[in-house]
């Protein structure tokens, strides 16, 4: 099937489920060759098959995005199976269940730290050496609107995420020479599973929704559709941007 990524080599973390199963079934759907990379073998196995449905070509590779070594062979099974690395979509994430600040446990802290912000940082320490010997490519990492503003329970979420930022907005400068665009999506409030667990409490939906000019939470699909914009050539002078797609909550 013909479009936008026809035969292009692309890797999707955190492609089992949420974002990141739109995001690969979208790139599919396009003509991409997608290694969709995560710890949760029988969702990456389901998108995988998914995306094969949609005359994509896609591989599940079991990957831990906090592990070095995990990394590297993702990369390395991507370049294995299409010869290139073109498109690299970094969002693998997790988050806490929400507590005040002085009552998160360090070892807590420091698992958010290495999967929300350590493993996009391990991600593209592989990725961008392949897409320097294939002549460049387009990275995007996924921050949130909590990269951008505070929320008060999430702090840990909220801190890794202002990390991606700047992990973004510093290696694009670092590697635009290198002919490699690295940008980042903000996605606010987005129907997925993690979502789906902080409103458990009917309240904490209500709360979310009145804060959110548009009325409701993004489908997954948007946010996808914000990263294949990202990634195609129309976005081909965006650089070290983070952008926002928050139904309004930022522009407040």
């Amino acid at each position: 099937m013909s479009g936008r990524f026809e035969n292009k080599s692309v890797i999707v973390t955190g492609g089992g489920s949420g974002i990141g199963r739109a995001t690969a079934l979208a790139f599919a759907a396009e003509g991409a060759r997608v290694v969709v990379a995560d710890v949760n073998e029988a969702g990456g196995e389901q998108t995988a098959r998914m995306a094969r449905e949609r005359q994509g070509g896609a591989t599940f590779v079991r990957t831990d995005v906090a592990c070095a070594r995990d990394c590297a062979a993702m990369v390395e099974r991507a370049v294995a199976l299409h010869g290139r690395l073109d498109i690299a979509f970094n969002n693998a994430g997790i988050n806490l269940h929400p507590a005040p600040l002085a009552e998160v446990a360090e070892d807590d802290w420091a698992r958010i730290v290495a999967v929300n912000l350590t493993g996009v940082f391990l991600c593209m320490r592989h990725e961008i050496p392949a897409m320097r010997r294939g002549g460049g490519g387009a990275i995007i990492n996924t921050a949130s609107v909590g990269g951008v503003i505070g929320t008060a329970g999430v702090t840990p979420y909220c801190a890794t995420k202002h990390g991606v930022v700047g992990l973004t907005k510093s290696a694009a400068l670092d590697h635009i020479g290198d002919g490699i665009r690295i940008n980042a999506v903000c996605p606010g409030g987005t129907r997925t599973e993690m979502l789906a667990e902080w409103f458990k409490d009917p309240a904490v939906e209500r709360r979310a929704l009145a804060h959110t000019p548009i009325g409701r939470m993004a489908s997954p699909e948007e946010i996808a559709r914000a990263v294949l914009f990202l990634a195609s050539d129309e976005a081909s002078f965006m650089v070290g941007h983070a952008l926002i797609a928050d139904g309004g909550l930022t522009a407040q």
